[in-house]
């Protein structure tokens, strides 16, 4: 049985998306050239009010009676106009005012004398004229110093002048006033960019004719947020495969995670693979000086993207608009901002909302943005983008790898499993780097060797083996790394060491330890209180050997007092404290603690116990293995930097048998070679997520 076609025509740029009305075009629009109309018949109007009068005609007779013989004259012009003879006679400014001159004087449109010739007349031929003028004067006996001359000029036609005398000044105000608009407007869209446009979309509009380049195959590492992204483009390109089962296409999907790990790439792809028109901007773009540009600028976006219906719009950083409404607002001062959201609201799922445009926005901060944004019928999907794992890692390496002139021992599964916590702009910052530093040392390829400087180069900064410094502060920088392996070595729960240096990195770190964890997201008491003793490992061993303490552990302190907090306060591992926890991302609290003063200083209480067994724990450690702290810190101001190997020689086998992810994912067995250099990483970051990578450098005191 044959299926029924619909015979009824559609507007053709509807086609894939069925029953979406297209809005009639409305009234006629304002035109920017009736403003230029109405400047340039203001220019004539002012130019005919401002412009010189007429000189009066007179008889030469007159002239050689009334004036040339008084001394008044300043001087006579003649000059051939067609086939005529003109004489124009100038009189001296303080000489104007005379009586007998007073019927002469012409004046403009506002009173004012006129500056032209006092009186104009025709003459015969100019040389009859000149010599009728100088017979004059000599009969009269007048010096020939003080006589009048005539001055014989080329002048071109009045209507030719009084049209240049016109149309300049006018092209001259029409060029100022247009290139004052342009610039005005920002060079923004709609009308040319001149200032009335200044309420319109910023938004950059892809199509069939700019296509982006990017497609799913350049994103690697985000599977599952790449599935539901390719639903939404299938919907776009085969809209009957769900419409016929009753379902609706999403009207809005937020793009959640760190920064760094491919929202903006992604929405990229988006743009390439769904052959929709594609508006892309920012939420800054938002933003204006102006009172009620934003709420115009949501309107006009909106607008173009019905005439262009099915289509996408992209929003990147959505939390420079979309921030939860009447928080921390001081006297009114976000108002504007808020308009510009209930705006948005109401054009994403208001009264007189159509279907077929679908938002994306992305962000890193959803913890702020207004609860009405969030709800289903705005945007309906919440898509996390998270940090990759170590399959997401070696897609990513891959690709970025393709480019890269890299040799045969290089492996892709080995740089992910050194990289734990990288982000994909982080890998491909390793690859450049990597390129880089082999290109420097003049290599046909990049090899392995050269990513394992890459990472450290990223991680720990740049190497500054030529920086002075003292041999007293060598040893105790030496002392402090070997404090923190020595603690890491006979730690159960501590991450393996891989790698410790000496050597300066980065702006003030004068020594590192990297440690190469594994993968996971929880973390228990004991784990997080070995980190701690670990890096508390470096004050305790300066501590023990000199009997004094330097500025060097300033940044194992500040993690160590942070994360002590956040088992307190957020992760209630704390007995005395309780299952509690008062952890407030979305500031709900403000300014206000979320608990009494009395708690307040039981918590303090509580860390500084938590703090205190912690050092002493880790004092007793390094105590009874003072001897390999001695042999660790003099071998390493002998070599400067040491390997898994080099300790497995000085403290023996480590008594755990915790294998690193790397032995798992790569060699499938416990052995390390002193190249499964990985990510430095002294404890655990003094964040409210345990397993987020940190760096452990000794600061420079200051």
């Amino acid at each position: 049985m044959k299926e029924n076609k619909n015979t009824d025509p559609q507007p053709k740029q509807n086609k894939r998306l069925p029953n979406i009305p297209k809005k009639p075009q409305k009234g006629s629009k304002f035109n920017i050239f009736w403003v230029y109309a109405a400047i340039i018949v203001g220019l004539l109007v002012l130019q005919f009010m401002f412009s010189n009068g007429t000189a009066k005609q007179i008889e030469q007779s007159t002239f050689e009676r009334e004036m040339l013989l008084s001394g008044d004259i300043e001087k006579i012009v003649a000059y051939k106009s067609e086939d005529i003879a003109i004489a124009e006679v100038y009189i001296k400014k303080e000489k104007l005012g005379d009586p007998k001159y007073k019927k002469y004087i012409s004046k403009n449109s506002f009173g004012a004398a006129d500056k032209g010739p006092l009186v104009t007349f025709n003459v015969s031929t100019i040389d009859s004229f000149k010599k009728d003028i100088k017979d004059i004067q000599d009969a009269a006996k007048i010096a020939a110093a003080n006589q009048v001359r005539v001055q014989v000029e080329t002048k071109s036609s009045p209507w030719l002048s009084g049209f240049l005398q016109i149309v300049l000044p006018l092209l001259l105000f029409a060029g100022l006033w247009i290139f004052m608009m342009r610039r005005m407007g920002g060079g923004g869209g709609g009308g040319g960019g001149q200032i009335f446009s200044i309420g319109k979309s910023k938004a950059t509009l892809f199509d069939k004719e700019s296509q982006v380049n990017i497609t799913f195959n350049d994103v690697a590492g985000l599977e599952e947020a790449k599935q539901e992204v390719m639903e939404i483009v299938d919907f776009l390109k085969n809209p009957k495969k769900y419409t016929n089962l009753g379902g609706k296409i999403p009207k809005g999907a937020l793009l959640v995670g760190s920064p760094g790990t491919g929202k903006t790439l992604l929405a990229k792809a988006v743009a390439g693979e769904a052959q929709v028109p594609f508006f892309s901007l920012s939420g800054s773009d938002f933003v204006e000086m102006f009172v009620g540009v934003g709420a115009s600028r949501v309107r006009d976006l909106f607008k173009q993207a019905k005439d262009k219906a099915p289509c996408i719009i992209f929003i990147d950083e959505v939390d420079a608009i979309g921030r939860a409404r009447g928080k921390n607002s001081m006297m009114g001062g976000n108002d504007e901002r808020e308009n510009t959201l209930n705006q948005l609201l109401v054009e994403m799922d208001g009264f007189g909302t159509d279907s077929g445009i679908i938002i994306l926005a992305a962000t890193n901060r959803p913890d702020v943005l207004d609860s009405a944004l969030m709800r289903p019928g705005r945007f309906d999907r919440q898509i996390s983008i998270d940090k990759p794992d170590l399959n997401g890692r070696e897609q990513i390496f891959k690709v970025h790898l393709k480019p890269i002139k890299t040799a045969e021992e290089v492996d892709a599964k080995k740089l992910s499993a050194q990289t734990p916590g990288f982000a994909g702009a982080e890998i491909a910052n390793v690859c450049n780097e990597a390129a880089l530093i082999a290109a420097r040392r003049n290599k046909a390829s990049v090899d392995m060797q050269d990513f394992q400087d890459a990472i450290d180069r990223v991680i720990g900064g740049l190497e500054k083996k030529n920086k002075i410094i003292s041999q007293e502060e060598k040893k105790i920088v030496a002392y402090h790394e070997a404090g923190h392996a020595i603690a890491g070595w006979f730690l159960e729960h501590a991450d393996p060491l891989v790698k410790v240096s000496i050597v300066p990195r980065g702006v003030a770190a004068l020594g590192y330890a990297q440690y190469l964890p594994k993968e996971q997201f929880l973390y228990t008491t004991e784990q997080l209180t070995d980190g701690m003793c670990m890096t508390m490992g470096g004050r305790v061993a300066e501590d023990i050997v000199f009997g004094k303490i330097s500025t060097g552990a300033q940044n194992d302190l500040e993690r160590i007092t942070k994360l002590s907090y956040a088992m307190v306060t957020i992760y209630g591992m704390n007995s005395t404290i309780g299952n509690v926890s008062f952890h407030d991302p979305q500031n709900e609290y403000n300014f206000n603690k979320p608990y009494s003063e009395k708690t307040a200083e039981m918590i303090d209480h509580e860390v500084r116990i938590l703090i205190s067994e912690v050092y002493d724990r880790t004092k007793q450690l390094l105590t009874d293995k003072r001897d390999g702290l001695e042999k660790l810190a003099q071998k390493l101001i002998e070599k400067e930097i040491l390997f898994q190997a080099d300790l497995e020689e000085i403290l023996g086998k480590r008594p755990f048998d915790n294998r690193t992810t790397y032995d798992e994912f790569v060699n499938g067995t416990g052995d390390q070679t002193p190249a499964a250099q990985g990510l430095i990483h002294d404890g655990v970051g003094p964040t409210t997520d345990p397993s987020a990578p940190a760096t452990h450098a000794e600061e420079e005191a200051k």
